[in-house]
């Protein structure tokens, strides 16, 4: 695989140090560690929300924080996808309205590849299908449960087909069945080739993951590897990762 995404020696005031790591094409990394340890900075400094103080992130070879912030947004809506704890769907939409916004606001700036009306809710619903909620389209976000209406959330952040998927938190606000029905869309999602990096404080949502960083005082002070995600591994794969974390001091 390719090396899809380096950080190099990235500092946040005091809150990150020095934080290097590299992900490859098809990864999925889950960022762990205690409260306060920097795991949404490092996710939002990353990702170009937020300018580092020090140190350089590389996206499939093009360096990024030294955009502009114009340049930033255009690569963030273009070629990045967000999952966030906190749903931000628009309460005067519905379900598949709120999918297609930022497809429809890309789509407005091309020149070529331009895409129709039709093409796009097609491409939504394709989506909402293999997500399991294509019947849910007409419906108001008050009208579904937050375990739709996060899935709902992550059709919205692929519609742009994404070369990367950042995820913070994203089970977080949700109970343990629907934590579990939507930790089993990003395992689809990064088992059909995308690349997902995620914050979580769930070893269980951590365990599903290929890799696992530690963040302690703003530096990663461990790594763990798992295999590939294979039916009837689970329970092991998170027995592995709680011994780790007691091991990190968790």
């Amino acid at each position: 695989m390719a090396e899809l995404l380096k950080v190099e020696k990235l500092c946040k005031n005091q809150i990150l140090n020095q934080v290097s790591f590299t992900m490859e094409t098809g990864e999925m990394v889950a960022v762990m560690g205690p409260s306060g340890s920097g795991k949404s900075t490092l996710l939002y400094n990353v990702a170009g929300m937020d300018q580092p103080s020090d140190g350089k992130v590389w996206l499939n070879g093009q360096e990024i924080t030294g955009l502009s912030e114009d340049e930033k947004a255009d690569l963030r809506l273009h070629r990045m996808g967000f999952v966030f704890q906190q749903m931000n769907m628009m309460g005067n939409l519905n379900i598949l309205d709120n999918i297609l916004l930022p497809v429809v606001h890309s789509n407005k700036g091309k020149k070529e590849n331009k895409k129709s009306k039709a093409e796009l809710i097609n491409e939504a619903k394709k989506l909402m299908q293999k997500l399991s909620i294509s019947d849910l389209g007409d419906r108001s976000i008050t009208q579904v449960s937050g375990g739709q209406l996060q899935r709902a959330c992550i059709c919205r952040s692929m519609m742009n087909q994404p070369e990367i998927l950042f995820a913070d938190e994203p089970t977080g606000a949700l109970n343990k069945s629907a934590a579990a029905e939507v930790m089993e869309e990003f395992v689809k999602l990064n088992q059909e080739g995308t690349t997902i990096l995620l914050v979580t404080h769930d070893s269980k949502v951590a365990s599903r993951c290929n890799r696992i960083l530690y963040l302690l005082d703003g530096s990663i002070c461990g790594e763990l590897t798992l295999h590939r995600m294979e039916s009837g591994t689970e329970k092991l794969r998170e027995e592995k990762v709680n011994k780790w974390l007691m091991e990190m001091g968790w």
